[in-house]
């Protein structure tokens, strides 16, 4: 863990990257939440919506990644690549739906019972809030785990 913080400290590009990588997060996490909530109005169930959700977000993800993050990654080839960045993303899935889980019920009644929400509103802001936190745990996952497996071809520079 410190040879990570020491590289994050002495390398600019590095910190590029992850800017890069917490910006392509950030369309990920609107495509995530879009269609989690369009799955969610149509009446899916949400362990499916979330599902579906995540998966979408991991393809756009990949594809954001890939071509503006670490675009010297492209000499690998993609279906080799697309392959690692699945695998390391079910990884993150595994840790992410438990949580997701776990949390819409508590986030659900502190909602009702601390500010007096609607059911019907405190169930549907309780799912979004569980997914958010469970995402942000995930985040540290992801970046790391695909720096040095997915895109471990690319060189530490200055």
């Amino acid at each position: 863990m410190s040879r990570i913080v020491t590289l994050a400290k002495t390398n600019r590009k590095e910190i590029k990257r992850f800017s890069k990588f917490l910006a392509v997060g950030l369309t990920g996490f609107v495509v995530d939440f879009g269609i989690l909530n369009l799955l969610l109005a149509l009446g899916v169930i949400f362990w499916l919506a979330q599902s579906c959700s995540f998966f979408a977000a991991v393809v756009n993800n990949f594809t954001w990644n890939r071509y503006w993050t670490y675009p010297d990654s492209r000499a690998k080839p993609l279906l080799r690549q697309l392959g690692m960045f699945a695998v390391l993303s079910l990884i993150g899935y595994a840790i992410r739906t438990p949580i997701a889980l776990l949390l819409h019920g508590p986030y659900t009644a502190l909602l009702q019972s601390v500010l007096g929400m609607p059911p019907a509103t405190a169930e549907l802001l309780g799912k979004n809030m569980a997914v958010a936190t469970a995402v942000l745990v995930v985040l540290f996952w992801n970046f790391f785990s695909n720096r040095f497996i997915t895109y471990s071809d690319v060189k530490f520079g200055k």
